[in-house]
């Protein structure tokens, strides 16, 4: 009997379109907890939503989940948003930030040589923080490897920081001036999140730098 392909696998396998990958680093630690959370899980639904309005995007935009609250972990690994399952992500523990910019790193990284051994072009990734608090771990590695993967434009780096965020870390962990959420307007930041991933997928690989994004001013303090 032949070996099964792995679903993975298969999914690389069956779309031959070039990828565009993000990874979603989610602060989900307790004191997200309440509305924050509520608005956070209604905005992830609006993001697959967009996506899913526009044919090209979803079949070449990749979203993997990362939270970290107490715990880090990958609750979806990449997926195109016609598989996204999105999960019901509660709020619990400390704020391991650091760890968890590793870790979506280094799923960048694993990504990029899926794509290479399937043949697959690819847009530069982004990696999109989104976070309420101060890093409760050593954070200083993260931002060297964040410094680092954006010199060798290895990624895009993106930091937006809710009410109670540390600005003054994400200013040290991102090479862009990180934005501050208006309120609780996940639901407005998503939206923006999806309209400039669909104009990077319209675009071609390599020609990312060229492509304006919106403004995000519906859902930041600028």
């Amino acid at each position: 009997m032949a070996e099964q392909m792995p679903f993975g696998d298969v999914e690389l396998a069956s779309n031959p379109e070039p990828r565009c990958p993000c990874v979603l680093l989610l602060d989900v630690s307790g004191s997200m907890a309440g509305q924050a959370m509520v608005q956070l899980n209604a905005g992830l639904e609006t993001y697959q939503t967009e996506l899913l309005s526009d044919p090209l995007a979803s079949q070449r935009v990749e979203v993997s989940i990362v939270t970290f609250g107490g715990k880090v972990e990958t609750v979806v690994p990449f997926t195109t948003p016609d598989r996204l399952v999105i999960p019901h992500i509660a709020a619990e523990g400390e704020t391991p930030l650091g760890q968890a910019i590793l870790q979506g790193i280094e799923a960048i990284a694993d990504r990029k040589r899926q794509y290479k051994r399937f043949g697959l072009h690819y847009y530069r990734p982004w990696i999109f923080l989104i976070t309420d608090g101060a890093p409760t771990d050593d954070w200083l590695p993260a931002a060297t490897k964040v410094h680092d993967g954006e010199a060798a434009k290895a990624f895009a780096f993106f930091a937006v920081g809710v009410e109670g965020a540390d600005f003054n870390v994400l200013k040290q962990l991102s090479k862009r001036e990180p934005l501050k959420l208006k309120g609780l307007s996940f639901r407005e930041l998503f939206v923006w999140l999806s309209q400039s991933q669909k104009q990077v997928s319209r675009s071609r690989p390599g020609q990312e730098d060229q492509v304006p994004l919106p403004n995000p001013t519906g859902w930041a303090n600028l």
